[in-house]
Order: C-alpha cells, then sequence, then structure tokens
C-alpha cells in the first residue's frame, strides 16, 4: 500500500509527464504482486485513465506495459480489460502509440496460445471456452492487424519497418485460426514486403530511385523479411514452397543490398532443414551466395555451412546408403571461387572458417573430386600462405581429406607428398607445419597409423639444423612416445635413441632446458598415469582402427564391384558384336541359301522332265550301271529273251531321236529367269550361252549312253 498511493498520485492529469511516464512503468511492474481485487479496484482504472492520456508518449509507454499487466491477471481479465483498450490504441492518430499498440497485440498472442493449450487440457466447457479464445482471435485481432498492414504498407513506412520485423511472429502466432482466405492475404502481404522498392527486370532485382531516406527503410524492411523467411516457409507449408515462395526467396538471395543477402545467408540453413527432401529446390540459391561478390555474405553463410551442405545433398530421412549423396550443380567450382576470394582478401578469419567447413566435403562429395580439387590447393595454402591459423586449418582439413579418403592409391600418394614437401622440405617453416599436422594426425588416425606412415620422418628431425624445429620436437616427444604400444620395440630404441641423441649434441640452451624437462615427463608417462584413462584411450584407438579396416574393406568391396561391372560391360559388348555379325551373317546366308535352294530346285526339275522322257522311250529306265547290275540284267533276260527283245526294239527306232533331241533342248530352255531369285538374276544375261553350250554337252553324253544301251539289249538279243 505504500508503494499504491504515491503510485496513484503521480498518474494524474496534474502530473508532469515524466511522472506519468513512471507511474506506467511502476504498474507494469508490481500488478502481478497485488491480489486480485486491489488490481480490479484501484489499479485497472488506473490503466485506462493512462492509456487515454493527452499525451501520446504516455499513451505509447502504457500501451508496451500492457503485455506485463495481462501476464500477471490472467487470460480472463485480459480479455474484458485490456483487449479493449488496444483495439482503441491501435486506432490512435499518433503512429508511435500504433506501433506500440501493434507490438504489445503480437506479444500477447503467446498467452493464448498458452491459454488454449491449458483449455484444451480441461473437460466440461473445454469446448466453449476454446472457441471463445478462437473467436477473440478472429474476430477482433485479424482485422486490427490487417488495417494496421494496409495503413503502414500505404502511409507510414516507419511503422512498416517494425511490422516486417514481427510478421513471421504474428502469421506463426494466427495461423491456426486463419482461414484459407485470411492465409492467402497474409502470404501475398508478406511478398509484397519483400518486393518493397525494387523492380524486376529480366529477372534480375534492381532498387527503384527513391530519396537515400526511403531506399534505406525499404531496405530495412526486405532485410526484415529475409530475417523472418524461415517462420514464412513454415506458415505456408515447405510442400508449397515451390509455388508460394521460391520466387520470393530467390528474389531476397540477388536483393542488390548486402545487408538483405547476409541475412538470408544467415538463415539458410533453417530453410534447408524445413524443405527436407525438397532440398534440391534451393541449390541454385546456394550457388549464388558462395560466389557473391561480398565477403559479408559469404561469412555469414559460413556460420552453417557445414550443415547445410550436408542437408542439401542428403535424399532426407528413409534413403538409403547407396543414394546418400546427391550431386549439387556447380557446387565445386563455386567452393573453388569462394576460397580463391577469400584467399585473395586481407579478411584471414574469413578463409580459416571456409576451411574449417571444407573438413565436411568428404560428406558432400566424390573422394576423387575432392583428390584433384581441394588437395593440391591444401598444400599450397600449407607451404605458401603467411597466415599460421590459415595454415593449421589447411593442415587439420588435408589430414580429414587424408582420413576419409577410400583408395589406397591416393592415399600413399598424399602420405608421400607430405613426407617429401613437408617433413623433408627445404624450409623450416615448412617442417614444423609438418610436426603440427603429426599432432593432428595423433588426433584423428589409430597409433598403428600414425607409427606407420609419420612417426619416423618426424623422429628424423631431431638433427634438423634449425633450433624452432628441435625444440618443437622436444615438445612433442611425449605425445610421440604414447602412440609406440610396448610390444614395438624398435620404435622404443628408435625414441629412446633419438633421446640420447639430442642429450649429447643439442647446444641451443632452449631446447637443452625443454628437454630436460621433457625426458622427466617421459620417464613418468608409464608410472603415474593411470589406469582408466590409458583404458578410455586405448578403446578410442581400437575404434579408430577399425573405422580404418572399414575403409579399406570397403574400397576393396568397391574394387570389386567395379571390376564386375567393367567384365559385365566387357561381356554385354561382346555379345552385341556377336549378335551383329550374326544378324549379318544370316542374312547373307539366307540370300545364299535362298539361291542354292532355287538353283537345286530348277536343276531337280530339269532332271525328272529328262527322266519321264527317256521312260516314255523305254520302259525299262537305264541309266550308268554298275558291273554288279549289268550281270543281273544279262542273267534275266537270259531266261525272258522275248520280254527284252519287246523292251529294247523302240530305242533302235531311229525315227524318235529327232523328237527327243527337240525335247531336251526345249527342257534346258524351260526355267525361265523371273522364277530365280534376286541373287540369281543378276547372272542369268550373262550365262546364257554357257548354258545353251552346256545343253549340248549333256544331249552328246546323252545320245552315247543310248546307243551302248541300244547296243547291248541287241546283243542280249541276240545271244
Amino acid at each position: 500500500m505504500q508503494i499504491l498511493s504515491p503510485m496513484v498520485s503521480k498518474a494524474q492529469l496534474t502530473q508532469s509527464v515524466p511522472a506519468r511516464l513512471a507511474s506506467c512503468r511502476i504498474l507494469g511492474k508490481v500488478t502481478g504482486k497485488f491480489e486480485s481485487s486491489i488490481v480490479k479496484k484501484d489499479l485497472l482504472p488506473l490503466v485506462r485513465s493512462l492509456c487515454q492520456d493527452v499525451e501520446y508518449e504516455v499513451r505509447s509507454c502504457m500501451c508496451r506495459q500492457l503485455e506485463n499487466i495481462a501476464r500477471g491477471i490472467g487470460v480472463d481479465l485480459t480479455k474484458v480489460e485490456v483487449l479493449p483498450e488496444l483495439v482503441e490504441l491501435a486506432q490512435d492518430e499518433s503512429s508511435t502509440v500504433i506501433l506500440a499498440a501493434f507490438d504489445t497485440i503480437i506479444n500477447l498472442l503467446e498467452m493464448f496460445d498458452s491459454a488454449v493449450e491449458v483449455v484444451a487440457k480441461k473437460t466440461a466447457d473445454s469446448m466453449d471456452s476454446w472457441k471463445q479464445v478462437m473467436d477473440d482471435r478472429t474476430c477482433v485481432i485479424f482485422p486490427l492487424v490487417k488495417a494496421f498492414c494496409e495503413k503502414c504498407f500505404k502511409a507510414d513506412e516507419a511503422a512498416l519497418t517494425s511490422l516486417s520485423c514481427q510478421y513471421g511472429k504474428l502469421c506463426h502466432g494466427l495461423s491456426d485460426s486463419f482461414t484459407d482466405e485470411q492465409h492467402l492475404w497474409f502470404l501475398e502481404f508478406y511478398k509484397k514486403l519483400c518486393c518493397l522498392g525494387l523492380q524486376h527486370e529480366n529477372g534480375h532485382c534492381e532498387s527503384q530511385p527513391y530519396p537515400l531516406e526511403l531506399e534505406n527503410k525499404y531496405a530495412l524492411v526486405r532485410r526484415n523479411c529475409a530475417y523472418n523467411f524461415p517462420a514464412m516457409v513454415l506458415f505456408a507449408d515447405p510442400n508449397h514452397f515451390l509455388s508460394e515462395l521460391y520466387h520470393t526467396f530467390s528474389s531476397l538471395c540477388h536483393d542488390p543490398e548486402i545487408s538483405v543477402r547476409k541475412t538470408a545467408a544467415e538463415g539458410f540453413h533453417e530453410v534447408v532443414k524445413l524443405l527436407g527432401p525438397n532440398v534440391h529446390y534451393v541449390h541454385k540459391e546456394i550457388i549464388t551466395l558462395l560466389q557473391d561478390d561480398s565477403l559479408e555474405v559469404l561469412d555469414a553463410l559460413l556460420n552453417n555451412l557445414q550443415e547445410t551442405l550436408e542437408k542439401a545433398t542428403s535424399r532426407g530421412e528413409g534413403a538409403g546408403p547407396e543414394s546418400k549423396q546427391v550431386n549439387v550443380p556447380d557446387l565445386v567450382p563455386a567452393l573453388v571461387v569462394a576460397e580463391q576470394k577469400a584467399a585473395s582478401s586481407l579478411r584471414w578469419r574469413v578463409h580459416e572458417k571456409l576451411l574449417l567447413c571444407y573438413s565436411c566435403l568428404p560428406r558432400v562429395i566424390s573422394g576423387d573430386q575432392i583428390y584433384f580439387r581441394f588437395l593440391p590447393r591444401m598444400f599450397s595454402i600449407i607451404t605458401t600462405n603467411n597466415v599460421l591459423p590459415v595454415q593449421r586449418e589447411a593442415a587439420r582439413t588435408l589430414c580429414v581429406f587424408l582420413r576419409y579418403n577410400r583408395k589406397q592409391e591416393q592415399r600413399q600418394e598424399i602420405i608421400s607428398k607430405i613426407v617429401q614437401e613437408l617433413a623433408q622440405g627445404r624450409s623450416y617453416w615448412n617442417r614444423l607445419r609438418y610436426l603440427d599436422l603429426c599432432e593432428i594426425i595423433i588426433d584423428l588416425f589409430s597409433k598403428s597409423y600414425f607409427c606407420k606412415h609419420f612417426l619416423i620422418p618426424a623422429l628424423e628431425l631431431v638433427s634438423d639444423p634449425v633450433a624452432n624445429v628441435r625444440y618443437k620436437i622436444c615438445y612433442m616427444l611425449p605425445k610421440l612416445r604414447s602412440t609406440i604400444r610396448p610390444a614395438e620395440k624398435r620404435l622404443l630404441q628408435q625414441l629412446e635413441f633419438c633421446l640420447r641423441k639430442l642429450l649429447c649434441c643439442e647446444k641451443d640452451k632452449d631446447v637443452v632446458a625443454t628437454l630436460h624437462r621433457i625426458v622427466l615427463e617421459v620417464d613418468k608417462m608409464d608410472i603415474t598415469e593411470q589406469y582408466h584413462k590409458t583404458h578410455e584411450r586405448e578403446l578410442l584407438d581400437q575404434k579408430k582402427e577399425k573405422e580404418e579396416t572399414l575403409l579399406l574393406e570397403m574400397e576393396r568391396l568397391e574394387r570389386q564391384q567395379s571390376e564386375v561391372k567393367l567384365v559385365g560391360e566387357k561381356h554385354g559388348d561382346k555379345k552385341r558384336r556377336d549378335s551383329k555379325t550374326s544378324l549379318s551373317g544370316s542374312k547373307g546366308m539366307s540370300g545364299s541359301t535362298l539361291g542354292a535352294t532355287s538353283s537345286t530346285s530348277t536343276g531337280k526339275e530339269m532332271r525328272r522332265a529328262k527322266l519321264s522322257r527317256s521312260r516314255s522311250l523305254s520302259h525299262p529306265t537305264t541309266p550308268k550301271m554298275t558291273n554288279s547290275e549289268k550281270t543281273l540284267k544279262v542273267k534275266d533276260s537270259g531266261s525272258c529273251p522275248g520280254s527284252v527283245k519287246s523292251t529294247m526294239l523302240p530305242i533302235n527306232d531311229d525315227s524318235l531321236r529327232p523328237h527327243h533331241f527337240n525335247a531336251s533342248s526345249s527342257i534346258s530352255s524351260t526355267p525361265s529367269t523371273s522364277s530365280m531369285p534376286v541373287l540369281i538374276r543378276s547372272n542369268t544375261s550373262s550365262s546364257v550361252d554357257h548354258r545353251s553350250n552346256g545343253s549340248k554337252d549333256t544331249q552328246s553324253r546323252k545320245l552315247s549312253v543310248q546307243r551302248k544301251s541300244n547296243s547291248f539289249g541287241m546283243q542280249s538279243g541276240r545271244e
């Protein structure tokens, strides 16, 4: 009560404006501390009077305190006492008061959401209360917000800035109570805000000529829209992104203002997560922001680039491991251009951040692309860059590339190049970088892998002519000792030999002092170290060895699959060639067989015609007979001489010979060229004379055979 009396007295119109402003702020803080009866009786009338104050500063201040008052008195009193005042303040003549009322309404939406959740848990009158809250939203808040948006867009640019900043929160808070028409209206209004002050020509966004102050306000509105874009994706439904919001997002990523593109880049990973399996819609925008002319945009994108690239190249949940990666067009050239741009600038922290993001590339692109496009650049940065953090980050990225490379030949080439260019490099700076790289390899690889490939070149640096290198190797001796297992006696002997060599030959005082301290640490390592720590390290090392063995196994399986695929392709090519040759051979064979069958058929027809005519001349046909047939016929003729005479008599008839010659000559010319196959027709005209000569020879041979047969028949008749 001691606070209440002076607060009420200071809130009167007779007091000064600063006094009334102080009373407004005190009301917002202490309303929740009083009992509900005191609030209803004394405080709420005071709140109403301050909301209707003659000074707009007082009305605005009291309007901003209504949020705290509403949270203190609860939802029921808020709907009765606070909401009508907010509606009235939202229609105030001062833009400052309108803006304060709008911000308060948006902040109170969360309280309405929590009220709906509480009401939904109740039974009995829960549906009626829920409908009442939703009616308050639909019938009171939505018309108020809509009128405010239209008024800001037409006249008040200052209020439009605040509206664009709160727009995502507003749409997300009211989305459950929107109808389809209201939903569409708010979405279209957001698209207008994103293009405010721009004109689109030939697919590019260009600023319209406005006064500088107005142009800056419009740019701020578009920047706020870019900030709220993930909330609007959720509001519009990610499944409708391509039809509803893609062109708006592309416009924000190509905006002429750097601040707008930077804000879009900062929230890009949120958009990618919301799109899920439809992330390929924004592949072009990733490339656009990576190739942006401003390093500020690239720096903003790099904050979450690893997550963005992994989501952009993933097919989403439920995809098999064989279809894990999705190819993003022009991603590799864009990454190369971004690195070159960062390297050529004076902002080495951006370059370092980009190299850190490169460590996700084994999960994004293929190993061959990394080997041919990025590994040479890492070596170049390590050996030529002048900034130590950038060199060390490049060394770490190089080790990550080596760790996840699946091809044994490429890994061996990388290791040999590391040893030749760094461990055995002419510059002591490169040899120091080799020792930095060894520290990274100890963390990433197993102990056996490090000892097999990198330990011996590191121990050889104890005889380096530069004291800085020897100092560094002395400092690393405990780590090198921890990688050698007790069973590896040869490596332990080499390490001990290096220590003795340093103790005997070292002359630099700093190296000697460090060496004595390190020798004591190495001697105490096996004694003072606790068991559980060594056991944890051993388990971690075994896990690394299993992963390395798994990579080798995957490489072997991939090689086998590629060989099987190659053999299958060769076998398929051979089958196709064989099928083509067999097809052409079958076509030639079919043509030749057609010609052969036609020629044989014509020959058979000629022989059948001759045979029938010879049978018509003499019933017992007498072709060329063997000796056994002749003797058999002689015996038969001896038994039946009369029949032989009668059968052989027509052959001696010379009157039939001309007829036989004419018939045989006519038969030889009977097969016409029209009945021959096409392959033979081309040779018929050239072989007519040859056939006529051949027919004459056959006629003469037949005549001699008939004469012999006649003479033989006459002789047998005589016998």
